[in-house]
């Protein structure tokens, strides 16, 4: 079993806890065994773990202002009421008159939501997020404590291997020929790796970089490596969480 490599800036005493770890992990969140590198980076205050829950009110639209909103606006604001006065002619209309207008009063201020029509009802949510910014600088080697790192966090987020040429038809005719199998035929690429990130004790895991920056104008040295680099990242779930999952990572190892 070959030596876990890790790379990351020499950060002294800082507590471990301050210190975001990376690694590859398959679709259980299980480390893989032919992957020996980790990750390691300062984490700057402005990591946030986003869980977006869609409630919707679906019966929002059962009543009876959508089906004609134009007239049940003007009865429920009292509009209306000076406008059939300017017809008919304030109270020349007699009692007919009085009694349209005593009639219209009953609307104003009436609305026809009810605690049923607004009940709501969980509709789903999408895989949490924890945007981040990770932190690198070197003391001794920029190589080793910026270049390194960065450029393993890239490769991680990019594709493993994206077919050059293929397309579904020439490769259904390799299939049948038999110099291609089906699988590569149809899904001839790569996709980008799975990770597990564990910061101050707690361990989410399998996830997926949905973005990540490398600002090209950090310093630099006399031979032109970056000495100091603020990666601003997203991270995403695989899936969307339930309780049983967020049981699992949410307490200190």
């Amino acid at each position: 079993m070959s030596e876990t490599q890790t790379l990351t800036s020499d950060w002294g005493a800082l507590s471990p806890h301050l210190i975001a770890s990376f690694w590859e992990v398959d679709r259980e969140g299980n480390k893989k065994n032919d992957s020996d590198t980790i990750v390691k980076a300062a984490v700057s205050d402005d990591a946030n773990l986003e869980i977006t829950l869609n409630w919707q009110s679906p019966f929002e639209q059962a009543g009876p202002e959508t089906k004609a909103p134009t007239l049940f606006a003007l009865l429920q604001s009292g509009v209306v009421q000076p406008l059939i006065d300017s017809v008919i002619g304030g109270n020349k209309g007699g009692d007919a008159n009085v009694k349209a207008s005593q009639l219209l009063q009953q609307f104003e201020g009436r609305t026809g939501i009810t605690k049923i029509n607004s009940v709501q009802v969980f509709n789903g949510m999408p895989p949490a997020k924890i945007p981040m910014t990770l932190l690198f600088r070197a003391w001794r080697d920029p190589m080793a404590e910026v270049e390194n790192p960065v450029d393993q966090l890239m490769q991680w987020a990019l594709p493993i291997e994206l077919a050059k040429d293929s397309t579904l038809l020439t490769n259904a005719v390799d299939a049948v020929k038999g110099s291609k199998d089906w699988i590569e035929a149809v899904l001839p690429s790569k996709s980008p790796t799975l990770l597990a990130f564990n910061y101050k004790g707690r361990t989410f895991a399998p996830m997926v970089i949905e973005s990540i920056s490398q600002p090209l104008t950090a310093p630099i040295d006399s031979s032109g490596r970056f000495v100091e680099m603020s990666v601003q990242i997203t991270l995403a779930t695989l899936t969307a969480i339930d309780r049983k999952y967020w049981q699992s990572i949410y307490k200190p190892r």
